[in-house]
């Protein structure tokens, strides 16, 4: 598998596990920037660099191929690792448990406003 291919299928594998848009790895990265954490970010962009590189054969030379092989498998292995249906599961339990404590919120609100005002 070259470069560009493993570049697509991580491209790929962003769009299917975060449901990032965008043409290529680099506009995918770029758009799914907070979503990733730090080091899976930094070896994903150093990859869609070596994989613009290998255009150029005179560029090509310069990235190591241990080093690409390993920030390959570190974002893969992130990625294959998302739940789509958690991560939609999750944000919707957050969603509704910070609804439920406003709610909560404004009905001690409104009894000790009531008991103030000597209505209960």
């Amino acid at each position: 598998m070259t470069y560009e291919e493993k570049a697509e299928y991580l491209s790929e594998l962003l769009h299917r596990k975060m449901g990032v848009g965008g043409r290529g790895l680099e506009a995918r990265l770029r758009r799914a920037r907070r979503r990733l954490p730090r080091r899976i970010r930094r070896e994903a962009e150093l990859f869609a660099e070596a994989a613009r590189l290998q255009a150029n054969p005179r560029l090509a030379r310069m990235t190591d191929p241990e080093r690409l092989d390993a920030a390959f498998r570190a974002v893969e292995s992130y990625l294959d690792g998302i739940d789509r249906w958690q991560r939609r599961k999750d944000a919707a339990l957050a969603l509704l448990s910070v609804n439920a404590f406003n709610l909560l919120v404004v009905a001690a609100l409104l009894v000790a406003f009531l008991r103030w005002r000597g209505l209960l």
